[in-house]
């Protein structure tokens, strides 16, 4: 135990219990980091102990026998002095921000019967000794970040009424542990690395209500002896390795059983008919397994259904058996989609229960019209059809569907028109129509759906003029896909209002007139193809604006006019066709233009250079006669002086500006806040709106301070306050200042503005205001409690960053080096579109440096993350950020923190990933990490060999940049240009055979708290 001395100043007299008690709480609260004054205000010696806030004693001894601290916002960690509270009952610090790890001292409290901490971030393993606290009830260490196996002394606590341990990082066996605790009534281990069989002794736990242990790794069958609990009211194996057939008689001991989950396992056989007898089933959920058989028909005797899933299966039948659910009014979730279901859709899906939310009946065989009934399902929120035999239109009035956020017709073959209607859904964010025969004109008003994200409408055959009414409305757009139809006419200039837009598809229309400069004001643009039109002109200028592009297609066009230069320039794009135009001149050889496999100019006769693999004659060079020659020469000479004057008159005149711009501004003026202010704000105006920097909109402490979330001007931001008390945190505010204030990509953090003022207690009171990422950190989604990240979200988010350092480093006027890339430095927004934020030790690489040029504070960077140069005394360097870069690749692989226990003597994590690659990296991969629908491209399985193919290469990919980026000599490093290229490419083959719904399975399998 920790030497830490507390003095007493009471005398006996005014504690009459034992004042160990007093002492050991002082120090407790000495270990803790409380958000405000009042918090914990109690506790001092004004008053007994006993009355502290959070704390209860005994009547007799006035011993504490309760500490309930409980969302209090508090930080720091849990002393082991609450060892020395040796009559305590109940503790309870949950919903909090501790961290560390669970001192073992809390193994000296036997009389201990409730210990809750959850929703934290502790770390570590559980204490061993805990098995000491023998009259232990209720265990409860949910949503933390805790590692190792479960201690074997756990199945020694037969008290044990209540265990929770979901959202962490626990590992081994699992019910080898605890399968003699009898007592148990509720088990939650969800999200965690257990692995393990289910044994046939726990038929012994005869009190059990709840077993939820999804999202695990837990492989075998499903004993007999589970379903002959008859307490058993709440089932959960979702996500697991589990496989065989469900027993028989799975339905005839377990009466009370409402919760029934097995979402993405490997069973196989026939749904038992026995299930018909647990009638006060609310939630079953059996999709993305391997069960075949026609569909019950007993489902609908249920009348407490809301959410049934058999979606991803090989079910059979005939989609009439919707009659039978009539009867479950409050049915909210149906998802039947990829079996081979088939059928005339009947009228009676319109009398399905109007508390209806999600219908998914996609990649079916299912036949028939759309009934103009299914608009009375006006709870709908989203609705799967595709891929199925429907034909005829769709209903006029969609319209009144007003909750609709997701709309999924495509691959159908529907025709008519499309509803005017459909400009009523102002929740609908993604709509696809394609594929289809549908004709007419695209409704003009569409473009007022203000939630409108992601339009495809393409293989019909629309047609009219492009209007411009699509897109100076209100959507958004993210991406729009309107190619092979009959469209014809101009892009609108009202395309520049688009500035969120990534893909663009208007390939195969009558489109025609030049390319409108307006499209280069798009500068999130990443994918652009206008292939198979009439475009005519050059290359408008304004596209050298476009420099997030990753593949452009021009080709079949009447394009004319030189190859702009700038597209060398783009760092990340990899595939360019300008093929059948009129292009002329000489063809770039560097960048792009060097891969003869991403480059396409055939059809362009006038075109000459490039490189050899190109096929293009030689550029010859035009001399100019002598004459012409002297009459330049003439003429230069005219001119050189006169621009020399005008440029000197234009450096006076500027010297002369910033020289009154300097006189007048202060250099931390609220107003100016140099150059990044977008709004003046005050600390009385951050104060509302955070409800005082109040614990319960504490998203987050830092090196320098705390971020809160608040509402400005009704916009939702975070608001990061600095510590001034912290040594360097006004420089850390300086830096960030500086290093935001000239650089805008999108995937940096986007700064709103800064306040630099004075509190209510006239003390000095920094903050910046930024946009706020309602997905949080990365660092959550990878160590924390939120939901797991699939592969492919991975790749894109690493991606992302990839894209933010190399425009930090090679695009900005003054290359900015980030010094402290890590995952907590890495927010997600709405889209989980990454977001590279926290630029308070970043450093400007000027040259020459001025010796106290410098924004570095401290140690540059994390241990773990920094540069082992660094550690040296090396300067900051864009190597250095690559190496960070290549240790959060490494990261979001593995799953593997680079300061985790296993990485000690000389084993780092990048020996670790180094070791594995090639033909190990399966082995070392995050065992959390989603598998995708890997099912949904095939009706049969043939593909799911293909897909695990292509999954293990980009993994590899990505693992192999990692090792490259983190490589120990900064000259070893790959580039991050590089980096950013074979990532991309390892993204695109992954999606390849994909379905372009690619909605993952785990969207559709929800768990029990």
């Amino acid at each position: 135990m920790q030497n830490i001395t507390v003095t007493l100043s009471l005398r006996s007299i005014d504690y009459p219990g034992n004042a160990t008690d007093h002492a050991a709480l002082l120090v407790i609260k000495s270990q803790l980091k409380v958000p405000s004054n009042w918090v914990l205000s109690s506790w001092n010696d004004s008053i007994h102990h006993c009355s502290w806030e959070g704390v209860k004693c005994g009547r007799k001894h006035k011993r504490v026998t309760l500490l309930d601290l409980s969302s209090r916002g508090l930080a720091g960690t849990i002393s082991p002095f609450i060892g020395n509270l040796s009559f305590l009952k109940i503790l309870n610090l949950y919903n909090n921000s501790l961290y560390g790890e669970i001192p073992t001292q809390l193994g000296h409290l036997i009389r201990l019967n409730e210990l809750r901490l959850y929703n934290n971030t502790l770390i570590g393993e559980i204490p061993a000794n805990i098995s000491r606290c023998v009259n232990l009830r209720v265990f409860y260490l949910a949503n933390n970040k805790l590692e190792g196996k479960l201690p074997t002394g756990l199945g020694a606590l037969s008290k044990l009424t209540d265990f929770r341990v979901k959202i962490n990082h626990l590992k081994g066996s699992f019910f080898d542990i605890i399968q003699n605790l009898t007592s148990l009534v509720t088990i939650i281990a969800d999200e965690n690395s257990f692995t393990g069989t289910i044994p046939s002794s726990i038929g012994r736990m005869q009190n059990l209500t709840n077993l939820e242990v999804a999202a695990n790794q837990l492989s075998g069958t499903l004993p007999t002896s589970l379903f002959n609990i008859s307490s058993l009211q709440m089932l959960d194996f979702a996500v697991n390795q589990l496989h065989g057939e469900l027993p028989a008689d799975v339905g005839v001991n377990i009466p009370r059983l409402t919760w029934f989950n097995l979402v993405e396992n490997n069973f196989t056989g026939i749904i038992p008919i026995t299930i018909q007898n647990l009638t006060i089933l609310e939630f079953i959920a059996f999709g993305y397994n391997n069960f075949v058989g026609n569909v019950p028909s007993y489902f609908g005797n249920f009348h407490n259904l809301n959410y049934l899933s058999l979606g991803g299966n090989f079910i059979e039948g005939d989609i009439n058996f919707i009659d039978t659910l009539v009867n479950c009014s409050h049915l909210s979730v149906l998802h039947l989609g990829t079996n081979h279901i088939s059928g005339i859709l009947p009228k009676s899906i319109a009398n399905l229960s109007t508390s209806l939310e999600i219908l998914d009946i996609g990649n079916t065989q299912i036949s028939g019209k759309i009934p103009e009934g299914i608009t009375n399902l006006n709870n709908l929120e989203l609705l799967w059809m595709d891929n199925c035999k429907l034909t005829g239109s769709i209903p006029q009035d969609f319209g009144k569907l007003y909750k609709l956020e997701q709309l999924y017709l495509d691959s159908n073959n529907l025709k008519g028109k499309i509803p005017n209607s459909m400009a009523n859904l102002s929740r609908l964010s993604w709509l696809f129509l394609d594929d289809n025969i549908l004709e007419g004109s695209i409704p003009p008003n569409l473009g007022n759906c203000q939630s409108l994200l992601y339009l495809y409408l393409s293989q019909n055959e629309l047609n009219g003029t492009f209007g411009n009414e699509l897109f100076e409305g209100s959507a958004s757009f993210v991406r729009v896909d309107l190619s092979q139809n009959h469209l014809e006419g101009s892009l609108p200039l009202e395309m520049s209002k688009q500035s969120n837009l990534q893909v663009l598809g208007l390939s195969s229309n009558k489109l025609s007139d030049i390319i409108p400069d307006s499209l280069g004001d798009c500068s999130d643009l990443q994918y652009l193809y206008m292939d198979g039109n009439s475009f005519q002109g050059n290359i408008p200028s304004s596209f050298a604006s476009l420099t997030s592009l990753l593949e452009i297609d021009l080709s079949q066009n009447n394009l004319s006019g030189p190859i702009p230069a700038f597209f060398s320039k783009f760092p990340t794009l990899y595939y360019l066709n300008l093929s059948d135009n009129d292009f002329e001149g000489s063809v770039p050889t560097n960048s792009v233009f060097a891969n003869a496999s991403a480059v396409f100019v055939a059809g362009n006769n006038i075109l000459c250079g490039g490189i050899k693999q190109l096929h293009l004659p030689k550029c010859i060079e035009k001399k100019s006669s002598g004459k012409k020659k002297r009459i330049m020469s003439h003429a230069l000479k005219l001119i050189i002086p006169i621009v020399g004057a005008l440029f000197g008159m234009v450096a006076i005149a500027s010297g002369l500006y910033l020289a009154c711009l300097k006189k007048k501004k202060s250099p931390l003026s609220s107003g100016s806040m140099m150059g990044i202010v977008t709004m003046k704000v005050s600390y009385d105006m951050l104060l509302k709106a955070t409800a005082d920097f109040s614990s319960e909109n504490l998203v987050g402490m830092g090196s320098f301070g705390s971020v809160f979330k608040g509402v400005l001007d009704g916009k939702t931001v975070a608001v990061k306050v600095l510590n001034l008390q912290r040594r360097c945190a006004s420089k850390s505010f300086m830096a960030e200042c500086n290093a935001l204030r000239n650089v805008r990509h999108r995937n940096l953090i986007s700064i709103i503005t800064a306040c630099s003022s004075i509190d209510f207690q006239r003390n000095d009171f920094r903050a910046l205001v930024y946009e706020f990422m309602p997905n949080g950190s990365l660092d959550k989604w990878l160590h924390g409690g939120d939901r797991n990240m699939s592969l492919a979200q991975r790749v894109d988010v690493a991606i992302d960053v990839a894209h933010a350092i190399s425009y930090l480093h090679h695009e900005c006027e003054t290359p900015i080096v980030h010094c402290d890339l890590k995952p907590s430095n890495i927010l997600l927004d709405n889209d989980m579109v990454a977001h590279v934020g926290d630029f308070g030790l970043a450093r400007f690489l000027t040259q020459p440096r001025h010796p106290n040029q410098s924004s570095t504070i401290g140690i540059k960077g994390t241990i773990g993350y920094a540069a082992p140069e660094y550690g040296i005394g090396s300067e900051p360097s864009t190597k250095g950020d690559v190496y960070s870069y290549g240790i959060l690749l490494l990261e979001l692989m593995t799953g593997k923190s680079p300061t985790d226990n296993m990485f000690d003597e000389g084993y780092s994590l990048h020996k670790h990933a180094e070791a594995a690659l090639s033909d190990q990296v399966l082995q070392i991969v995050d065992p959390l990490l989603e598998e995708d629908n890997i099912t949904e491209e095939a009706d049969d399985r043939r593909a799911i060999q293909d897909e695990l193919q292509r999954r293990e290469e980009c993994i590899n990919a990505v693992i192999s940049v990692g090792v490259s980026c983190s490589n120990h000599q900064p000259q070893e490093r790959m580039k991050i240009v590089d980096a950013t290229n074979r990532l991309q490419s390892a993204r695109d083959k992954l999606v390849n055979a994909r379905n372009r719904r690619n909605l993952p399975a785990r969207a559709l399998m929800v768990t029990g708290e």
